[in-house]
């Protein structure tokens, strides 16, 4: 999958939005609470002895929008609930300010703050926890839990203990509630804006998220084998007169039964024209026999997301131009991955092909296209393959990552070849989510799933 307008249109959403906001989603696997503390900790060796403030997603206006937990509050914190806030204080040592006046070091710290429950919308959604309830602290593995009242009072103290620590507070730079802390902040302590304003925190967990635990890599092998399934279900459900999204339900059912709580991105079904259509959206065409078809399509298990592209023939069988590109593709995703040393290669995008490069996986792919096989024209395939290689996967379907720096052990990435020839009707993209283990190998999340067009052919007819 290229880079997604994820905007949800199934009804498989609405039901996985029902589940997280009534509080089953609380069933849901996740790393160990110890392993959030870490991370937390992480975070805190980054901010400067100053303070981070991110804040978790808001209820959704009316229950049938989608609601899905801040990837990053998440990532520090695990938990689901909305509209909560986590503060997390780094280590920083004694100062003297210019008066003279002798700030004590300070240590680590961390709190959790929840909102005041609605016993009325309660009703609606299910309980919720606040500061008050019962074993609160145990539940969310944060050392403190405060009622969200709490948070200014929180943010004044600690700045106004030594103003300078205004200029290292860190938060997400685009979220109102985040702009609005820190806004609060700087009139409690009389003050036009608090340093040059908020640092973007996800300068930081950015670095944090790009390596994978083993836990985390659990869950994104939950989350590919349940869209496994799901592929499987497609193939066999492609044939002439079908519709595409009719397709795109039986995989977000199929997924969806397999323990994933929402596809990870809104799934593409493009059949003949619509498989040259790199982000084809509306799923609404019927399929036609002699087309082949693209499915993109992913579940997401525990918030942790995974990614998978299969070309079919909707008639069951590839003719021989059909075969060849997607043969060609194939080889350039083989080439691709073997190709791949941990520490060394990177990526890589469309605007690094160029003869000089020699350390993305992305060029590899697109010499290994542009050199097998021609156009109509007799001209060579390179020009077809449109968009980037892959991208980083965890939390989020396109994790953030620095993609100026090598793959390395713990990444999480896709290698997604593709060539569409609008002229011919031809798209192929086959893409699947690989992680590199701690021997440095890179390891193929969806080896299981055919590859072969005759593997492909032969899923299609069971």
């Amino acid at each position: 999958m290229t880079t997604r307008k994820l905007s949800w249109i199934f009804a498989a959403r609405v039901l996985a939005v029902v589940l997280c906001v009534s509080g089953v989603a609380q069933a849901m696997d996740s790393v160990p609470k110890a392993e959030y503390r870490v991370r937390r900790a992480a975070l805190s060796a980054g901010l400067k002895g100053g303070v981070a403030v991110v804040f978790a997603g808001t209820e959704p206006v009316l229950d049938f929008m989608p609601f899905r937990q801040d990837a990053d509050f998440y990532y520090l914190s695990g938990w689901i609930e909305p509209g909560a806030a986590l503060v997390v204080i780094g280590p920083g040592p004694e100062t003297k300010t210019r008066l003279g006046d002798i700030v004590p070091a300070h240590g680590y710290k961390e709190i959790l703050f929840l909102p005041a429950r609605n016993l009325v919308t309660e009703k609606y959604t299910g309980i919720k926890m606040d500061a008050a309830t019962a074993g609160v602290a145990a539940a969310t593995g944060f050392d403190a839990v405060l009622p969200m009242t709490a948070l200014p009072e929180v943010l004044t103290t600690f700045v106004g203990e030594d103003r300078r620590r205004g200029q290292n507070i860190w938060s997400q730079t685009d979220v109102p509630a985040a702009k609005a802390s820190v806004e609060f902040l700087a009139a409690s302590l009389g003050v036009a804006v608090i340093g040059n304003g908020a640092n973007d925190v996800r300068v930081l967990t950015m670095g944090l998220r790009t390596v994978k635990s083993a836990a985390e890599i659990e869950l994104i092998r939950k989350a590919t084998d349940a869209s496994i399934a799901a592929q499987i279900a497609g193939m066999k459900a492609i044939k002439p007169g079908v519709r595409e999204r009719t397709v795109a339900g039986i995989e977000i059912e199929t997924m969806m039964a397999e323990g994933c709580e929402r596809p990870s991105y809104a799934p593409i079904v493009g059949a003949g024209k619509n498989s040259t259509t790199l982000h084809y959206s509306s799923n609404e065409a019927l399929m036609k026999a002699g087309e082949v078809v693209v499915i993109d399509a992913a579940g997401e298990y525990s918030l942790y997301a995974s990614d998978i592209t299969r070309t079919m023939p909707v008639g069951g069988k590839f003719t021989a131009r059909q075969k060849e590109i997607y043969d060609i593709v194939l080889g350039a995703q083989r080439a691709a991955a073997a190709a791949f040393f941990a520490g060394k290669m990177r990526l890589g995008n469309v605007s690094e092909r160029g003869p000089e490069v020699t350390d993305t996986l992305d060029k590899v792919a697109f010499d290994y296209i542009n050199t097998h096989g021609k156009d109509l024209h007799g001209e060579p395939l390179g020009k077809y393959f449109l968009h980037g290689l892959g991208h980083s996967v965890g939390i989020d379907v396109h994790d953030p990552m620095d993609y100026s720096k090598p793959l390395d052990k713990g990444m999480v990435f896709t290698i997604e070849p593709g060539v569409y020839i609008a002229e011919e009707q031809i798209g192929v993209r086959i893409e699947d989510t690989y992680y590199v283990g701690q021997d440095g190998r890179l390891v193929d999340l969806v080896a299981k799933l055919p590859h072969e067009t005759t593997d492909v052919e032969a899923a299609m007819r069971k």
